[in-house]
């Protein structure tokens, strides 16, 4: 685990050789600035700032970059005030700004990293041009190219990051650029679901297990920790872990160490946490289920997915991707989408955004007979009716219905493809089988028996 505490150690002598430098980002637009052995850099939205922030949440003059024995970061009393590690900094406050530790100002995000001596001032970095991510609709511009340049900005860097948005928005997709463009992308990327399992097993499955350490436990088992070493963790539905599961992570990323239950001896582990989530975990914190101190440990760089309501442009391609894809597992040849096909996909309001558009596809192509998908094709007879096309954020009951309707949809469907078997569906459908017992009973469908 990196701990941005370790970081700052050589800061203060290398910035007189001038090995650091302020990379600010907002809505896709960054910039990198070389830091001056001594003086200020002075951030805001007016033009005589040295780092312009054209963002309305920032202030005409917000902070002051102060570089001396050590580098500090001074609030000047911006409206929307000023967040250094995840702590809100007074009106007029200084405090340390240390290469690693993230600064937030409004909307637009503040960072020191080591750098070349050689490398150009100032450096522009918004359009920089991104790596390439085999498999994945990367689009050419709108809010997914803005966080895909942010993960580009953020993946060489040692920092925890969090994954916040709805359910089903390419979270796990991101997660994976994040690993691929890291220094840590020859290690293994593990994932775990954090609400799929009790809270016995998940520590079991995170932090592994001693043979003789519960019943049940015949041979020892390294958990996903350990069998991250040297790469990353993501850790899906963060939001729902339980307390005290909570409190042995912390140790984990605070210590760098993991102890297996029933062990005696810590083992190292180097491990990147991302985390990833669609709870409001400020929310949670405040009610009382979620750390304060395991958000701000994790919370190195928050990237917000937007839904796929917010990225309409990128429909026709996430489209045809996914149905060169299922054509292609489906053994026929390329099977493409219609104009009119294309036209009600842009229509739909997607509550269960690319997760559901992926599956509308996956399903288009398997009741199509020709070359083409077509709208009668995208028909989905379990539900019938649909958010208003003219506002597909009006009403949070009719989105809540649709989501159930989507997820009732999809129990029926992992049912029948594992001929009934409730254990099947439920590993399919990432829950446990006792949630998936109870969803039968809320959604009124009858339990089927096994065909075999």
């Amino acid at each position: 685990m990196e701990d941005a505490r370790t970081e700052d150690a050589g800061a203060t002598t290398d910035i007189a050789g001038g090995s650091v430098r302020l990379l600010v980002m907002w809505d896709g637009h960054s910039v990198g600035v070389r830091l001056p052995p001594r003086g200020e850099l002075r951030v805001g939205r007016a033009k005589q700032c040295d780092v312009i922030v054209d963002h309305a949440s920032v202030s005409r003059n917000h902070v002051v970059v102060e570089v001396a024995d050590r580098v500090t970061l001074r609030d000047l009393g911006g409206q929307n005030g000023t967040r250094l590690g995840g702590r809100r900094l007074a009106p007029g406050e200084s405090a340390p700004f240390d290469v690693g530790v993230v600064a937030e100002i409004g909307g637009a995000m503040l960072l020191l990293q080591r750098c070349a001596v050689e490398a150009a001032v100032p450096e522009p970095l918004g359009e920089a041009p991104l790596p390439p991510l085999p498999g994945v609709v990367i689009p050419d511009d709108g809010p997914m190219r803005r966080v895909y340049q942010l993960v580009a900005h953020v993946a060489p860097s040692k920092l925890s990051v969090l994954l916040l948005g709805e359910t089903g928005v390419g979270k796990e997709v991101v997660c994976d650029a994040i690993h691929r463009w890291s220094p840590r992308r020859d290690g293994p990327l593990v994932r775990l679901n954090c609400a799929a399992l009790p809270e016995p097993l998940l520590e079991s499955e995170l932090f592994g297990h001693e043979r003789g350490a519960f019943t049940g436990a015949v041979q020892t088992k390294p958990g996903l920790i350990e069998s991250a070493d040297g790469g990353t963790l993501m850790l899906d539905e963060l939001g729902d872990m339980p307390p005290a599961t909570q409190v042995k992570l912390l140790r984990v990323l605070e210590a760098r160490e993991v102890h297996r239950i029933g062990g005696l001896k810590p083992r190292p582990v180097d491990v990147r946490v991302v985390g990833a989530t669609h709870r409001d975990l400020e929310a949670a914190i405040r009610a009382g289920t979620f750390r304060a101190d395991l958000y701000y440990r994790l919370n190195g760089v928050s990237l917000v997915i937007p839904p796929l309501r917010a990225r309409a442009s990128e429909i026709d391609a996430l489209a045809a991707a996914f149905a060169r894809r299922a054509s292609g597992d489906a053994g026929r040849g390329q099977i493409v989408l219609s104009e009119e096909a294309l036209g009600e996909l842009r229509t739909r309001a997607w509550p269960g955004n690319v997760r559901e558009l992926r599956a509308v596809i996956e399903r288009a192509v398997a009741l199509s007979t020709g070359p083409r998908i077509e709208p009668r094709h995208l028909l989905d007879p379990s539900i019938t009716s649909s958010a208003p096309r003219d506002n597909p954020t009006a009403g949070r009951d009719r989105l809540s219905d649709e989501m159930g309707e989507l997820e009732r949809r999809r129990i029926v469907e992992a049912l029948a493809r594992n001929d009934g078997n409730q254990s099947k569906a439920a590993l399919e459908l990432g829950i446990p089988r006792r949630t998936l017992v109870r969803r039968l009973q809320e959604y009124g469908l009858t339990r089927p028996r096994r065909t075999s």
